[in-house]
């Protein structure tokens, strides 16, 4: 059975360590961590969610994008766990675009990424695959597997001017409606 666990709050040392890869898919840890992952993520209304941020220093993160308050024009896409994720490219071109963190309650920023990747990854059946992401989807991967590496979103923004509280990110996005 999944449980919502609680999640990592910027300032906590795990947030900021690099992620041990998982070797033994078998482990019954690793099945209940990746359905927690996806239960807390889903629960939490987050689109994506890493291991870290529950206080598991793993290699797994948790894509779910789905339109939300916070993400109105995100596109449904199916949720997927990732085990050991890889970044195998990723475009030069890059798009700055809102994102906030489950971690960081009450904060958004502007941040760029790439507009496009390469992903590398195992499902939980030990099947490798790779997969293009662009847009919407291909940051939120890139969010979620900076949490691998120690790195928030705020470590990204360009200026601390792109930084916003929950509130003025609401108000700016009513006006574009």
């Amino acid at each position: 059975m999944a449980a919502i666990r609680t999640i990592a709050q910027m300032g906590h040392p795990i947030l900021r360590q690099v992620s041990t890869g998982i070797v033994c898919m078998e482990d019954p840890d690793i099945r209940l961590l990746a359905n927690d992952l996806l239960e807390t993520a889903i629960q939490s209304k987050g689109v994506g969610l890493a291991a870290p941020q529950v206080f598991e220093s793993l290699r797994m993160i948790v894509i779910a994008s789905r339109p939300s308050v916070r993400y109105p024009h995100a596109p449904e896409l199916p949720p997927v766990v990732m085990v050991n994720p890889e970044l195998l490219w990723a475009s030069n071109e890059k798009e700055s675009g809102w994102e906030g963190c489950l971690s960081i309650p009450g904060l958004r920023g502007l941040v760029p990424r790439h507009l496009r990747i390469g992903v590398r990854y195992l499902t939980m059946d030990g099947e490798e695959k790779d997969v293009e992401y662009e847009g919407f989807p291909a940051r939120v991967f890139q969010h979620e597997f900076d949490h691998l590496q120690g790195v928030l979103f705020i470590d990204r923004l360009e200026s601390l001017n792109d930084l916003v509280t929950e509130q003025e990110y609401q108000r700016r996005l009513t006006e574009k409606l």
